[in-house]
């Protein structure tokens, strides 16, 4: 079992720096840089990158506010009024904050006439590492607690906001989760048949993932998720991350059996031209 932690909150004047900021901050630095270095070893121009790592960001704040919002914790709507739709910082949500961004990516690549498509890949190896440690920085706040488990990666949560008893720590799941992916992304890389289809990956394996751990949040607490059908708003998010990565990964698997059978017939005609 993990024992409760919790980092020391850093004021400097009126400023409160809290882990989960920093670490949030240092996964969008990383998810930039790496951008921005895959797109440059891909021999893509990497020079609007900064731009569109602004607007990524935009977008996924205001997309993870939204989301949080209208369908995990509709009731703060209607207990604070319209204005709390304008406090972006008060509660965002992952995988709204992901739609938004990839909506602020099209928009951006769209507007500067760049293919969208040319750059996944460079999207998906930078957006893996820097995701997992924003995730770690969820993780240091213990802001997704699951359900009470006997499990040797369990948190002992202490009481007060949540009931006390040891408990799985999506936070932690999802961090660990992404790091995983980040290195099957990186393996894949190296292998020309899956170029232009690895954001289709992290979204295939990461839908399938994050469905599951769904199933592990915790019920019995008075902030817990709303559900849909017995489904949290994430769940239905990764619906649609797996079609998609079901649709790229038959692409990459079509595109790999027609090479092989090009080589082949190649080969048979004597292998000359």
């Amino acid at each position: 079992m993990i024992p409760w932690f919790e980092f020391p909150t850093l004021h400097l004047g009126p400023l409160s720096i809290h882990s989960f900021g920093v670490l949030s901050a240092a996964g969008i630095l990383i998810a930039s840089s790496l951008i921005s270095s895959q797109a440059s070893k891909r021999g893509l121009d990497p020079s609007p990158l900064p731009d569109f790592a602004a607007w990524a960001v935009a977008f996924g704040l205001v997309g993870g506010h939204l989301m949080h919002l209208l369908f995990y914790h509709p009731e703060e709507l209607e207990r604070d009024g319209v204005l709390q739709l304008f406090k972006f910082w008060d509660g965002l949500s992952s995988t709204g904050g992901v739609i938004g961004g990839l909506l602020g990516a099209l928009l951006f690549f769209r507007r500067r006439k760049l293919s969208f498509r040319a750059y996944a890949d460079s999207i998906a190896l930078g957006l893996a590492p820097g995701w997992a440690v924003a995730r770690f920085g969820c993780f240091s706040v213990h802001d997704h607690p699951g359900r009470l488990t006997k499990f040797f990666l369990a948190v002992q949560f202490p009481g007060g906001a949540f009931p006390e008893g040891t408990r799985h720590d999506l936070g932690l799941y999802d961090a660990l989760l992404l790091s995983a992916l980040t290195g099957l992304l990186y393996a894949l890389s190296k292998s020309a048949w899956w170029r232009g289809h690895l954001l289709g990956v992290l979204a295939l394996f990461y839908g399938v993932g994050r469905f599951l751990l769904d199933f592990l949040r915790a019920t019995d607490i008075a902030y817990a998720d709303a559900r849909y059908l017995g489904l949290t708003p994430a769940q239905y998010v990764c619906i649609l991350f797996v079609v998609y990565g079901v649709w790229e990964v038959r692409q990459a698997l079509a595109d790999a059996r027609r090479s092989r059978s090009e080589t082949a017939s190649h080969a048979a005609s004597g292998g000359t031209s």
